[in-house]
């Protein structure tokens, strides 16, 4: 694959930007993989439903709302009890606090963890365009390289460098200056 802006050839068919340019190649992957089409998203015909995982979270919440709101109801009915009925409230306030307050937050991990989200979306191509047809021949933009542009039989080997005698030093030839002036002692 080659990138649409620069025209880099990329190293693998999976790459998600471009290593020259950093250009998005997501785009140009679902073009290449739909024949040069858009793809089309057309929701799931029939009744719209919720994933399972998301009905278990909001069976969870709602568990823990009820809990909030019932609780303390069954507590405040059981203080104005007479009697063995005031047993009774306290015994139903209990088991709904544990119920509502342990079940709700359990039953939003289990629904999170081990039940199926939301099904992915599917596309489906255009049908009434066609893409335009492609060239067979590749047709160069540069101009075609000279004949003897850089010609074999007038190629030179390399000097050895170890054989170059190193310039002189910058403090070497001042050095020298300083020993030609006379000496103030």
């Amino acid at each position: 694959m080659y990138c649409p802006r620069c025209g880099q050839q990329q190293a693998t068919e999976s790459m998600r930007f471009c290593s020259r340019c950093g250009f998005a190649m997501e785009g140009t992957m679902q073009l290449l993989a739909h024949g040069g089409m858009l793809p089309l998203y057309q929701p799931p015909a029939g009744e719209k439903s919720i994933s399972p995982r998301r009905r278990g979270v909001k069976q969870g919440a709602l568990l823990m709302l009820i809990g909030v709101l019932l609780v303390p109801i069954l507590g405040i009915m059981a203080n104005f009890a007479p009697g063995r009925l005031e047993n009774v409230f306290a015994f139903f306030c209990a088991i709904s606090a544990i119920i509502c307050f342990l079940g709700g937050p359990l039953r939003m991990l289990f629904a999170a963890i081990f039940e199926d989200g939301a099904p992915t979306p599917k596309y489906a191509a255009h049908t009434s365009y066609a893409p335009p047809p492609i060239a067979q021949a590749r047709v160069s933009a540069l101009p075609p390289p000279p004949a003897a542009a850089n010609p074999a039989n007038q190629w030179r080997q390399r000097p050895q460098t170890a054989e170059i005698n190193p310039p002189a030093s910058v403090t070497d030839s001042t050095t020298q200056l300083l020993d030609r002036e006379p000496r103030k002692e």
